[in-house]
């Protein structure tokens, strides 16, 4: 039994693989944009009626433009690595929602919110592009379906670590359990995590680059980002976000890769 439920973790961690063609990498999904999108279409226009989206103001005008032109340049960053074909089911869309709370976020599928309370931080023009271009990133790069992915495998994990245990005493269980979800989320979800946002930092740049922003301009928009969270916070271990410092430094060195990545494609000359 236990063998079975071992093999089984393995053949479902091989079988759930799949290769995300604007990063090239292999990673973990279980879960098909055809499964995914009607979902986070009907999420999305439920979020809508049941909050105050702000509309016809220079700040949702803004939201618009910003939002249109990160999505005309996924749509030349995918022509140019041969896999247009990638976003034929998306179905765009960017919203600005009255809302205090310093956040914005894309569903699978390109579904933008913003909210206003973020507008005070991302100040002007390029700040939303850094914000936009890093929350398409997510989208892109599926990162919502193997964060559902990487639970499911985590789940299975725990069948098998109870069938291991299943002839150990209650307290023996109990402690493998508690070193399990705390190994598991600390040693394997978190990171996880944090490296998603690194690579939407990564995409984001080279998006913003690819729609006429200059990606420098992200440095400043996340500088006032660390400066608004302030100096105490959860510790980079055990955080589901990179440090503020360990992104501005990461973000600092992929600069310019993203600048030639946008020469490359031909629209910054």
């Amino acid at each position: 039994m236990k063998k079975h439920l071992i093999l089984g973790l393995f053949i479902a961690t091989l079988a759930g693989c799949a290769t995300n063609p604007i990063t090239g990498k292999q990673n973990l999904n279980f879960v098909s944009n055809s499964e995914l999108f009607p979902t986070s279409f009907q999420q999305y226009s439920t979020f809508l009626t049941e909050n105050k989206v702000i509309t016809g103001t220079a700040d949702a005008k803004r939201v618009d433009l910003v939002g249109s032109k990160i999505k005309a340049a996924a749509e030349k960053y995918l022509a140019y690595l041969g896999q247009s074909q990638y976003l034929k089911d998306y179905r765009w869309e960017y919203k600005l929602v009255d809302n205090k709370e310093v956040n914005a976020w894309c569903l699978p599928g390109g579904k933008i919110v913003v909210y206003s309370g973020i507008l005070p931080v991302t100040q002007n023009e390029s700040g939303l592009a850094t914000v936009m271009g890093h929350e398409v990133s997510h989208a892109l790069a599926n990162h919502g379906a193997q964060r559902m992915s990487a639970a499911q495998l985590q789940s299975i994990g725990g069948a098998v670590l109870d069938a291991a245990t299943s002839s150990k005493s209650a307290q023996t269980k109990e402690i493998f359990s508690q070193a399990y979800g705390m190994g598991t989320e600390v040693g394997v979800m978190l990171p996880f995590s944090r490296s998603n946002e690194s690579e939407a930092d990564k995409i984001g740049l080279t998006l913003m680059a690819i729609a006429g922003y200059n990606p420098d301009d992200a440095l400043a928009f996340w500088t006032r980002m660390s400066s608004n969270s302030g100096a105490a916070g959860t510790p980079e271990f055990m955080s589901t976000h990179p440090s503020d410092a360990t992104r501005i430094a990461n973000l600092k060195s992929l600069i310019p890769e993203a600048k030639a990545t946008a020469l490359k494609v031909g629209i910054i000359k």
